[in-house]
């Protein structure tokens, strides 16, 4: 098998190191692979097979040799350097916002949108993570019954947030254990036993920027404007995995057992949907370094005769949400001969 000059880009930060253990867990076929990082990193050391690799500076050059590069070091880095990468003729697979809603640019989920990566795109985004494990559970029923509208409310975890988002809940946790003062500085208010309905900034529409991008996101990785998507994104006090409860409206009658018999089959997901003598349902709490999205509490919408359906969707937010999609997206340019 033929073996791939590799980088990953923003290697020290939490996905980076996600990147690194899912390149590692799925025998990804490296010839070599380097570290990049800021100065702040720069030096620092980190295991690849058992082996102490030092973290480089990130420099406009790295991309010269490499064929395929991990970029998750945020949007105004990958602004900067990825189009140096692949003037370089490197693939980059970022996974920042910079580029996903660019008309030119494949925004890639494998199970969903394969065919819309090219020899020539070199420059792939990878989705939003509350997005990729909702398109993972919408893509066989929509190949079956053409969905019509989507309503999501997310129950997003800490770790979306980044570091300082799961250390900000653990501070505030032994803060309240030990009766001190709790303090907040990552996000608007305590999240410590508490709900945000509020993730990133809000738009002039009411909407934040996290629900349009769920919103803009879905249509582009399914191929289909008409799909009418309204969502509600929520931080909860949950240290990893993202939880969704979705709403979809159909053109054709499609019945829970329908849903389920095409999830079961379905690439990537783990139907768990087991209510009346087990009582089983996917929860965060089981789906935390897991490659799977786990769909369940699938049911007809008794409040209408329209077509509509309801289910529960988790995944890991840092897998599947963003460092495992950004390697099965490199390992679907390779089965693809695109590479």
């Amino acid at each position: 098998m033929k073996k791939f000059k590799v980088a990953v880009v923003g290697a020290t930060g939490a996905v980076g190191l996600e990147m690194i253990k899912m390149l590692e867990s799925r025998n990804f076929p490296i010839e070599s692979i380097k570290f990049l990082a800021s100065e702040r990193s720069m030096g620092k050391k980190l295991t690849y097979n058992g082996k102490k690799i030092t973290v480089d500076l990130l420099t406009k050059k790295n991309g010269k040799g490499i064929d395929i590069s991990l970029f998750s070091a945020g949007a105004s880095v990958s602004k900067e350097f990825a189009p140096y990468f692949t003037a370089d003729g490197c693939f980059v697979i970022d996974n920042s916002s910079a580029w996903r809603m660019k008309k030119d640019i494949p925004l890639v989920v494998p199970e969903v949108n394969p065919h819309d990566l090219k020899k020539d795109k070199k420059l792939i985004a990878n989705p939003n993570c509350s997005t990729i494990q909702m398109v993972v559970a919408l893509k066989p029923i929509h190949d079956f019954a053409k969905i019509k509208r989507v309503i999501v409310s997310t129950y997003q975890s800490v770790s979306g947030a980044g570091q300082k988002g799961i250390n900000e809940l653990t501070e505030q946790i032994k803060a309240w254990a030990k009766k001190k003062p709790i303090t907040n500085n990552k996000f608007q208010y305590q999240i410590a036993f508490n709900l945000i309905p509020q993730i990133d900034v809000f738009t002039d529409n009411g909407y934040t920027k996290e629900e349009m991008k769920m919103a803009n996101e879905t249509k582009k990785i399914m191929g289909d404007n008409s799909i009418g998507v309204s969502a509600t994104c929520v931080r909860v006090p949950v240290f990893r995995s993202h939880s969704e409860n979705v709403w979809i409206e159909t053109e054709k009658p499609i019945l829970p057992q329908k849903a389920r018999e095409l999830l079961s089959k379905a690439e990537g997901i783990q139907l768990i949907d087991e209510l009346e003598e087990s009582k089983k349902y996917p929860m965060p709490l089981f789906a935390e370094n897991i490659q799977t999205t786990y769909v369940g509490r699938i049911r007809a919408d008794i409040s209408t005769k329209n077509n509509a359906l309801t289910f529960w969707v988790v995944s890991d937010n840092l897998l599947k949400g963003a460092a495992l999609n950004a390697v099965q997206i490199a390992e679907t340019l390779i089965k693809n001969g695109l590479i």
